[in-house]
This record gives structure tokens, sequence and C-alpha cells, in this order.
């Protein structure tokens, strides 16, 4: 069989009924952009929380108190005691795999300048602390260890506190501004970050020398949390396997008892957010399939339709010479046309959509080559699927019963 031939005799087929064709294209037109689309959004949402995550430095590691319930009463981690300076210094002299190490404290309250105010967070560190988070200082300085170790009131702020305290564009560098009540000196003004994947505001915060939070605004003596700094994200593991042995040694936790602390670097929260943005991904798609399902049941039922219309012309062809693997080849090709240039439409709409959603809407999209390609190759599979039953149907036509028929 020419299959050239038996090609353009399928399009002139399709040709006669446009109408009844496009109306049997549309779902697989609205399936596949749906899909692409689909896709596309949640690709981009798991790059752009990766590309985020990233900014934070994935070599990041958390120490946190336990979920200790002495008593059967838990504690929420700001209350508990049990991590200490010394845990500090543990961690910065046995654990060569750390490059960097802070210790963490912090409290929410009111910052005021002026006649302006504004709600945010202090976090007391050392001047470790903006390597391991990422930030840097746009003007002004970092606080010094002499400062540290004489409880020294002074900060860095946030662009959001900028804002808030100084609206009239002053330098806030060397201005006095209180956190419930207690004075600070500014002297440094970190670069901006905006928000990160979860919405929150890296800009809306303090930070001081950890001596002058404890002291002067909380009145503790130990720390609530850790941050520290793997040397490469290579060696993330080994960091933390380092510090749990550490604090272990310094909490005097025997072999046989769990620990009072918890351990955990940015590159687990990385994996759990990329975990569940691809369960988001693959369930967005499983639903915008549901449309190319559609599609196909709507090809299946065309092909029944034209195989009851030409059931003369399949008759003649057949009374003439022409063979059942004649007959199914040219129905089957009707339906893998209608299928693949429904496909065809559907991508160009799909990546139209994926754009409009991102101009639009400010949703970060990643439209994939491989979705594109793995949708063209569904599109011939669904023709080929659906196409075969009615056109088994029409080669094994009688051909006497099918010139009969009226």
């Amino acid at each position: 069989m020419n299959y050239i031939n038996a090609i353009r005799i399928a399009v002139n087929a399709l040709k006669r009924n446009k109408f009844r064709a496009f109306l049997t294209m549309l779902g697989i037109i609205i399936g596949i952009a749906s899909v692409i689309a689909m896709l596309a959004i949640g690709q981009g949402s798991k790059k752009s929380i990766q590309d985020e995550m990233s900014e934070m430095g994935t070599n990041m590691i958390f120490i946190m108190p336990g979920d200790g319930r002495p008593g059967g009463i838990r504690f929420s981690r700001s209350e508990m005691q049990s991590m200490k300076l010394e845990d500090v210094e543990a961690i910065r002299k046995s654990c060569d795999a750390v490059s960097a190490v802070s210790p963490v404290v912090n409290a929410s309250g009111q910052v005021v300048k002026g006649n302006n105010n504004w709600p945010t967070s202090v976090y007391g560190v050392n001047n470790e602390y903006l390597g391991i988070r990422k930030y840097k200082i746009a003007s002004g300085r970092n606080f010094s260890d002499r400062e540290i170790k004489t409880y020294a009131k002074v900060c860095l702020i946030g662009q959001t506190i900028i804002d808030n305290l100084f609206p009239d564009g002053e330098s806030p560098i060397g201005a006095v501004i209180r956190f419930d009540g207690i004075p600070f000196k500014v002297i440094g003004v970190l670069q901006e970050k905006g928000e990160n994947g979860m919405g929150q505001d890296q800009d809306d915060l303090m930070i001081a020398p950890y001596t002058a939070i404890q002291k002067r605004v909380l009145a503790i003596t130990h720390i609530q949390s850790i941050f520290a700094s793997a040397a490469s994200e290579e060696l993330n593991d080994k960091a933390i396997e380092q510090i749990s042995e550490a604090i272990r040694t310094t909490h005097k936790i025997r072999t046989e008892e769990e620990d009072d602390f918890s351990v955990r670097s940015q590159s687990e929260i990385v994996q759990t957010f990329s975990s569940i943005s691809d369960i988001m991904t693959v369930l967005l798609g499983a639903i915008a399939s549901i449309s190319l399902l559609v599609g196909g049941i709507g090809i299946m039922n065309i092909m029944y339709v034209s195989v009851t219309e030409r059931t003369r012309e399949i008759g003649l062809r057949l009374s003439v010479g022409g063979r059942e693997k004649d007959i199914l080849t040219q129905f089957l090709i009707e339906s893998v046309l209608l299928s693949v240039f429904g496909g065809l439409i559907g991508i160009v709409f799909g990546v139209l959509a994926s754009r409009g959603v991102g101009s639009l809407l400010g949703w970060p999209v990643a439209i994939s080559t491989t979705a594109i390609g793995l949708a063209f190759l569904v599109c011939s599979a669904i023709g080929i699927f659906f196409g075969w039953y009615p056109a088994r149907k029409a080669a094994g036509l009688n051909p006497i019963d099918a010139l009969r028929y009226e």
C-alpha cells in the first residue's frame, strides 16, 4: 500500500467534515494544553523553591533542642534550655567539616523610631551568622567580637524595617531605634533578599549580638538554636554526624539514650519541598490527562460514525480487490491524523497558556521540552489505541453486505 496516497486520502476524508473533525480534535487539544500547562506550573514551582533555598545556602545546618516532655508536658522549642554556648564551642573545636557556627536567640516585638513603629523579630547571633544565612551588608558594618563580649546594643536591619521607620529616605546608619523600649544603634543595613518560597519576608528582621539579646531582651543564659554551615554541600552528611557526636558528648548522652536535640540540613528541606512539588505536579498532570481520555473516546466515537457513513465505499473497495489490511491502515491513519493534529495545536496552546500564566499571574513556570515530546507521543498512542477497533470493524466488513447497506 502506498502510504503517501493513504495519507492524502485520509486528509481529504477529514476535509469533507472540517467542523466535525475540529470538534473531535478539541478534546485532544484541551487535554494536551492542560497537561503541558500543569506540568510547566509544577516544574516552575519546584525550580523556584530550589533556587530560593539554594540562595539561603544548601550547606546550612540547623541544630534545635529536642521535643523534651518531662512529666508528660510538651515545651515549645523556644522554652527548652538544653542548648548552651558550650555546644557551639564543641562544634567549633571538634567538627572539621563545619566552616562556620553561630548561636541563635530571637524575640518578637515592636521596633520604634520617633513616631514610626513596626512589629518585627530580632535575632541574636555572632558575626558568622551573615555568612551562614547568605546575608550581605549593603552599607555600614557587622558587629565585632568585642561588641559581642560587651553586650553592645548595636544592630543591623533589613530593608522592610528601613521602609517603615525611615520613610523620608534618611540614612539609618548611626540612628538609634528601640526594640521593646531597649535602644539599639544601627551600624549596618542588609541587602534586600525579598520573600522566600513560603512567602516570608526575609528583609523584616533585626540582627544583634546574641549576648545583648540574651541579657537585655530575653534575660536568659541558654541559646534557642544553633546555625552552622558545612564546608561544602558534599560534606553535609559528615558535618551532621560530627555535630551530633559533639553535642551528645557535651550533653553527656549515653549510647542507648535518645538525643535531646535535632539536626537538619537545608538540603533535606530542599529535597522535601522537591518531593512535595513532584507529587503535586503528577497529580495536576493526572487530572489534566482525563481530558486526553475524553478526547480519545471522542475519536473512537467519530471513527465509528465514519465507518458507518462510508460502509458502501468500504464494500466497493473490498469488492475491487482492496485488502482488509489496506482498509485497516486507511482508517487507522485517519484516527492518528486527528490525534496528532489535535496534539500539535494543543502543544501550541499549552505553551502559550503557560507563558500567559507566568506573565499575568507572576507564577514561576518551566516549559519542559521533554513534556512536549511526551505529549506528542501520547497523542500518537491515543490515535492508534482508540482508532484500532473502529478501523478493525471497517476492515472486517463483508463486501456484499457493505454494498447492500443503505
